[in-house]
């Protein structure tokens, strides 16, 4: 068994479209263990809708809120308590994809944040960049964090199109594996996941 845990440089950088991706790739498991914001469906949901084999399990959320806002915010509005320790890793036997909330340090509590929870699964980290403006700096803050603090990094999968210069002051900065490039899509679907998934570096997982 093998646990992955994708988390992005921001939100809003395309870790759901990347775990439908890898879930697909691998016919992991997929797990999202905080989502807030249900008021406008889930990413598990998201993830089921996109992905086409019939291996993968989607594992129930540990804590599901319902404004979509910070998870140590929108359980705070609703009167929730998140505790890392109470957060325990589903059962399988299979690869597991487990996605993130925001970026690193999105906070879940008033001490924890949501990137613990990667060292509590002992997960290796897929790091999601986007390209907007201010990708470098956000995406090399992040690998420093990530390494700084002992996390394993997996790889890299650069989310949209990229100017050479952008991909290439990220890639070479530390020297971390780029397991996919993914082109900018509005209306993803089962078959650009499908398509996306057969070109993932497969060998490097």
């Amino acid at each position: 068994m093998k646990n992955y845990f994708v988390s992005g440089i921001g939100t809003n950088v395309g870790k759901t479209i990347v775990s439908a991706i890898l879930t697909e790739a691998l016919s992991a498991d997929y797990w999202k263990p905080i989502q807030s914001g249900t008021s406008e469906g889930t990413d598990k949901e998201s993830v089921r809708s996109l992905v086409s084999n019939t291996i993968s399990v989607f594992h129930p959320e540990a804590y599901l809120l319902k404004e979509p806002a910070s998870p140590h915010l929108a359980a705070k509005l609703e009167d929730v308590k998140i505790e890392k320790r109470n957060i325990q890793l589903p059962y399988t036997s299979n690869k597991m994809i487990i996605e993130g909330a925001g970026g690193l340090l999105v906070p879940i509590n008033e001490k924890e944040y949501v990137i613990e929870l990667a060292q509590q699964f002992n997960a290796s980290v897929i790091l999601v960049v986007s390209s907007y403006l201010g990708c470098i700096n956000h995406s090399l803050l992040s690998i420093d964090y990530l390494l700084n603090h002992n996390y394993k990094i997996h790889g890299l999968i650069l989310n949209g199109d990229f100017q050479e210069d952008v991909k290439s002051a990220i890639i070479n900065y530390k020297n971390i594996p780029v397991l996919a490039e993914i082109p900018f899509s509005k209306n993803a679907n089962k078959e650009f996941i499908s398509e996306q998934a057969s070109k993932l570096n497969i060998y490097l997982f």
